[in-house]
C-alpha cells in the first residue's frame, strides 16, 4: 500500500509533463501541417542516385 504514496505522484508528473509538452508544441504550431509530411514520401527526390 506504501507504493501507491509514490507511483500515483510520479505517474501524475510524468502524466502533467507530457500534457506540458503537447501544449508547447501546439502553441509552436509544430500541429499545423499534417499533410505535408505523409505527401513528401510520395515525392521524387531528383537528388538520388542509386549506390554502384
Amino acid at each position: 500500500m506504501s507504493v501507491l504514496y509514490i507511483a500515483i505522484p510520479v505517474a501524475l508528473s510524468i502524466a502533467g509533463l507530457a500534457l506540458w509538452a503537447f501544449a508547447r508544441a501546439v502553441k509552436q504550431g509544430q500541429m499545423d501541417d499534417l499533410e505535408t509530411p505523409a505527401m513528401r514520401i510520395l515525392h521524387d527526390d531528383d537528388g538520388y542516385e542509386p549506390p554502384e
